[in-house]
C-alpha cells in the first residue's frame, strides 16, 4: 500500500510508519489488497483546513480532518481495475486541531493522528456516520484497526 504523504508539516517517521500500517490494516480488513491501494495524506494548518471544510462542505469552522474519495463504491472500482492501483482519494489532517483532542480526550497525539487516518480511509471505502446505525458500525470497524494495531482506547 501506498501513501502519498505531503512534503509539509510531515510527522516523525515512526508515525508515518504506524499510520501506514493503520491504512494497510483497514483496507485489508475491507478485503482489499494493500498492494494495489494508494491514498494521498496531507498535513494542514486550520486555516487551511477550514477553508477546504468551507469550500466542500459547506461549513466555515476548523475541522479535524476531511475525507475525499475517489468513488462513490470502491467495490465496483477495484472490480474494474482488477490489478491495477487503485487511488481511493485524499485524506487532509489538521494537526493542530489533532492535538488539541488528543489532549481533551485524554490520549496520545500519536493516537488521535492514527485514529483520524484511519476514521478517514473508512470514508473512503465507502463507509460513513450520519445515521445511528452507521455510525455504530464505522466506529466498530474503527477500533478494531486500532486494536489490531495495538492503539486500542485503553492504551
Amino acid at each position: 500500500m501506498e501513501l502519498i504523504f505531503s512534503e509539509e508539516r510531515l510527522p516523525q517517521q515512526a508515525l508515518l510508519d504506524i499510520m501506514q500500517r493503520a491504512a494497510e490494516t483497514a483496507v485489508k480488513e475491507e478485503g482489499l489488497d494493500p498492494d494495489v491501494v494508494s491514498i494521498s495524506v496531507t498535513f494542514v494548518g486550520p486555516e487551511e483546513i477550514q477553508e477546504l471544510n468551507r469550500d466542500y462542505r459547506g461549513k466555515d469552522a476548523v475541522t479535524d480532518v476531511l475525507s475525499f474519495p475517489q468513488f462513490d463504491d470502491v467495490e465496483d472500482a477495484a472490480e474494474d481495475l482488477e490489478d491495477q492501483e487503485l487511488c481511493l482519494g485524499d485524506v487532509v489532517i489538521c494537526t493542530e486541531r489533532a492535538l488539541e483532542q488528543a489532549a481533551d480526550f485524554g490520549h496520545s497525539p500519536e493516537r488521535e493522528l492514527v485514529y483520524l487516518l484511519v476514521h478517514s480511509v473508512f470514508h473512503l471505502l465507502g463507509y460513513d456516520h450520519e445515521e445511528p446505525e452507521e455510525k455504530k458500525e464505522m466506529r466498530a470497524m474503527e477500533e478494531k484497526v486500532m486494536d489490531l494495531i495495538g492503539l486500542s482506547k485503553e492504551d
